[in-house]
């Protein structure tokens, strides 16, 4: 082989190398630039997916044609503080979860109670608020109290803490996919009473002329957290961190005698992480 030839092989082999060197220097800036636009692994970069209900005042409602309530309008704090947009798309609960886990939506809001069983489908972030369930009944009835639901055809949306309550003490559900289904059970007689979140039973009870009747209330276990999908700790920390400015900063406050004038806080409930 002769000298010349020799030297441009050698030319040839060294622009090759420098051209790789490049690409992959190209593609690794590419790939941290990427995770720098969308470090929270969102749907889409800076926005905020979030899957929520639509008739379940006060905590989660439309109201010409915006999604508010006290869980919509406190997760819309929190992504102000991280500077995100929100984006709320309306499901039912009894899929929530799982389009959570599986990142149709970036976090589930809808007044979620955090329990061992709902922690194998997701991650929560620390609990914004508590519960209780309610009892709500159609005027007249002699039901007043939760002891007497033996027998009777009790309405709960599924996949509900309300569900999994009438399922333990051995209790009739009538399961149906929303709030509004739940209330016509009463209004037409298909079902003696409804286990309800109980702020959203009083409401609709209130507006119900009458017709409805909010009986008796019981403490929730456990609290009410937002749903991130398993894994994503960035976004469930950022979320975390962002809850708990908008709690030194008055704004959790507000939107609770907003929404829940007057109700009372159990003892020892502290929200977001307490620090």
């Amino acid at each position: 082989m002769s000298r010349t030839l020799k030297s441009a092989l050698a030319a040839t082999t060294a622009i090759t190398a420098l051209v790789v060197a490049l690409t992959g220097c190209s593609s690794a800036s590419s790939s941290a630039t990427g995770a720098n636009d969308n470090p929270y692994a969102l749907v889409q970069s800076g926005t905020l997916r979030v899957g929520t209900l639509t008739d379940a005042p006060p905590n989660i409602f439309l109201k010409d044609g915006k999604f508010t309530g006290f869980d919509n309008d406190l997760l819309t704090a929190v992504a102000k503080k991280l500077d995100l947009k929100v984006e709320f798309v309306g499901t039912e609960f009894s899929s929530l979860l799982a389009q959570v886990k599986t990142k149709k939506f970036d976090v589930g809001s809808s007044s979620i109670t955090i329990t061992d069983a709902r922690k194998k489908t997701v991650d929560f972030t620390n609990k914004y608020d508590f519960g209780y369930l309610g009892l709500e009944v159609p005027a007249g009835s002699a039901i007043t109290s939760f002891d007497q639901l033996k027998g009777k055809r009790v309405a709960v949306v599924q996949g509900t803490v309300q569900d999994d309550y009438a399922t333990h003490n051995g209790l009739d559900p009538v399961r149906v996919p929303d709030y509004n289904t739940a209330l016509n059970q009463l209004k037409t007689g298909t079902a003696d009473a409804w286990i309800s979140p109980a702020e959203i039973g009083e409401k609709t009870a209130s507006e119900s002329g009458g017709k409805i009747v909010a009986v008796a209330k019981k403490l929730s276990e456990n609290g009410m957290a937002f749903a991130v999908a398993p894994g994503n700790d960035k976004l469930r920390e950022a979320l975390n961190k962002g809850l708990d400015e908008v709690i030194a900063d008055g704004t959790w406050k507000k939107l609770e005698d907003q929404y829940y004038p007057g109700r009372e806080i159990p003892a020892g409930f502290v929200p977001g992480s307490g620090k």
